[in-house]
């Protein structure tokens, strides 16, 4: 079957860059929507290098210019955004393009996350997830054809901290642990280079049309208490934990550093890992056939990344 003409918009971005290399290595004909040829950052340079080497298109456009975002849509059969949490909302201008375009057979929102109809939160993360709620809607009303992705926690931004979301980007734990709620909420990672490759071969199976495509490896489905454990049998010690009460959370939020200078924030985090680690949102229900799929039950032959293999990766 012919592959479908891809669009990335957000393709520089955290998640963004694993969706762009998936697409081209499942031999999409594959497109960056980019806001510049010659970007300052060294990285994004060496990027846009790799891509050009590797068979993708860069388009010159914007989010905020509607006709140049327009113009790059009309080459595209599927649109997969991938825009960090500050330009979530400015998807209705992609969803106005994409109407205006007329020719798209599959719009993947940016989404990937817990599923944004079951978040059990607090702010800053509950507006975050009402914002991409009322774009779901919107997306549904103008019957513009969709995958939403619920990939569950991103395993590059939880598993190197063993978990602990007040140590995010400083390793594993020397000798203690810091574990909100009891520790026995099931949460589910998902390695994102293992997102990509579920999320690409969702876009044009008719299975997943105007579906919720959840990721729940059924090896990665583990709470907090269970991948400290796996950690100390690695290791070879065992860490102090240091229990947080949800009351305490609820102070640390409102507390919390709300720099935007991060990508997330910690207010951010620390609301999005109340859902996820001490009220179970990821895993405490069963998907609906209805309206859902399930990834590694579509695409068994996906090999995916255990929680295991990834904490037999760290120093």
């Amino acid at each position: 079957m012919e592959k479908s003409r891809v669009l990335i918009i957000g393709g520089t971005g955290h998640i963004g860059k694993h969706i762009v290399a998936a697409s081209v290595r499942l031999g999409h004909p594959t497109s960056i929507l980019i806001r510049e040829f010659a970007p300052s950052d060294p990285v994004k340079v060496q990027l846009l290098n790799s891509w050009g080497t590797s068979g993708a298109s860069l388009l010159k456009g914007d989010l905020f210019d509607h006709k140049s975002l327009v113009k790059a849509i009309k080459c595209a059969d599927v649109v997969i955004s991938a825009v960090g949490p500050r330009q979530v909302a400015e998807q209705t201008r992609i969803i106005a393009a994409i109407k205006e375009a007329g020719n798209v057979k599959r719009f993947v929102p940016s989404e990937f996350g817990s599923d944004v109809d079951r978040l059990h939160t607090v702010d800053p993360a509950a507006s975050l997830y009402a914002v991409k709620a009322k774009l779901r809607r919107l997306i549904e009303a103008e019957g513009i054809p969709h995958t939403f992705v619920s990939c569950n926690s991103f395993a590059e931004t939880y598993l190197p901290s063993i978990g602990d979301v007040t140590a995010i980007g400083a390793g594993p734990p020397a000798s203690k642990i810091t574990v909100l709620g009891d520790g026995d909420a099931k949460a589910v990672f998902v390695v994102e280079d293992d997102i990509a490759t579920y999320t690409m071969r969702a876009v044009d199976d008719a299975r997943t049309l105007n579906k919720i495509l959840y990721m729940r490896p059924p090896a990665n489905v583990v709470s907090h208490n269970e991948l400290i454990s796996m950690w100390e049998k690695k290791a070879g010690r065992t860490l102090q934990k240091v229990h947080v009460p949800e009351e305490e959370i609820l102070k640390w939020i409102k507390g919390a550093d709300c720099s935007h200078e991060a990508a997330f924030p910690l207010n951010i985090l620390l609301s999005l890992a109340l859902s996820i680690f001490v009220r179970g949102d990821q895993a405490n229900f069963d998907i609906d056939p209805a309206v859902g799929v399930e990834a590694t039950q579509l695409y068994p032959d996906v090999i995916y990344t255990t929680v295991d293999e990834y904490l037999g990766h760290l120093p």
